[in-house]
């Protein structure tokens, strides 16, 4: 089977839970210490492997294409005053890795957002980030280490992977759960990764009902197939296409595993993790 070299990263959404922030800067260019959130996501990508990452955009996002592409007006003026050092570091992206972006149009739900961009990765196996999960970067490279075991995993075995982490239980109703089985198992946090078979996900179930304490953290690696599952997923009540709908189909005929994660991870996307994320990073980088 051939390596996982694409991934897609879902940044077309208004980041209406970090409003006023988000209202005319990017939720994803908002900083987590010296660096935006997406640079930590695009580099966990990176470091697992992955050579051409998709950004699902919209018109309003331009900023974040833009960061990731050269300004040749601001290379020249920093290189003349004899800032080549900082001239060089913001051109960090290795020469191997492309970036491309495709427009999702409507904002039409996570599946929708995956969906967009099938012109780009049909025929590919494909990590799913999302933008606004950062896992740390700075323990032990716990960030490589997840989705580099997810891709290892899924080419040894040819089922999907989707990244889950035990949560509290009265933090449960906050998540989408896997389910493993008839019973309710509770899961401790491991310092080494597990793939476990999933028969299918809750979407934010109170803790006496949850099928296990697993939490989908917002990592995932799939055979292009789901693309058709994607094609073929109704619309929820919102008029939206999620992702779980067309993973919860794929499991009916295909096998699909969690993998547990190690490590810590953020949720840039809240105002008030943000802010616990922010103050994290930015102590590791004094």
């Amino acid at each position: 089977m051939k390596k996982v070299t694409h991934a897609v990263i879902p940044v077309a959404g208004f980041g209406s839970r970090m409003l006023p922030l988000s209202k005319s800067i990017p939720k994803e260019l908002l900083p987590l210490g010296r660096l935006p959130v997406i640079h930590y996501v695009i580099e966990e990508a990176i470091a697992a492997g992955i050579k051409h990452i998709v950004l699902v955009t919209h018109p309003q996002k331009q900023a974040i294409e833009n960061y990731f592409d050269i300004n040749v007006e601001l290379d020249t003026a920093l290189r003349e005053s004899g800032k080549i050092s900082l001239a060089d570091n913001l051109q960090w992206l290795p020469d191997d890795v492309k970036i491309s972006s495709i427009r999702q149009g409507k904002r039409l739900g996570l599946g929708h957002a995956v969906g967009a961009a099938r012109p780009i990765i049909d025929g590919h196996h494909f990590a799913v980030l999302l933008p606004d999960v950062v896992i740390d970067p700075f323990k032990t490279n716990y960030a490589k280490q997840n989705l580099a075991y997810m891709t290892q995993q899924f080419l040894e075995t040819g089922h999907s992977q989707i990244l889950v982490d035990p949560v509290a239980e009265e933090d449960i109703h906050k998540y989408g759960v896997a389910e493993l089985g008839e019973e309710t198992k509770i899961y401790a946090k491991s310092q080494t990764n597990a793939s476990l078979p999933v028969t299918g996900f809750v979407e934010k179930p109170d803790a006496k009902e949850a099928p296990s304490n697993l939490a989908v953290v917002g990592r995932y690696v799939f055979d292009c197939q789901i693309l058709d599952y994607l094609d073929r997923t109704a619309p929820d009540k919102k008029g939206e296409i999620q992702l779980t709908d067309a993973i919860d189909a794929l499991i009916q005929s295909a096998p699909v595993d969690v993998a547990t994660m190690i490590g810590n991870s953020f949720d840039a996307g809240n105002m008030s993790t943000y802010l616990e994320a922010f103050n994290y990073f930015s102590e590791q980088q004094l």
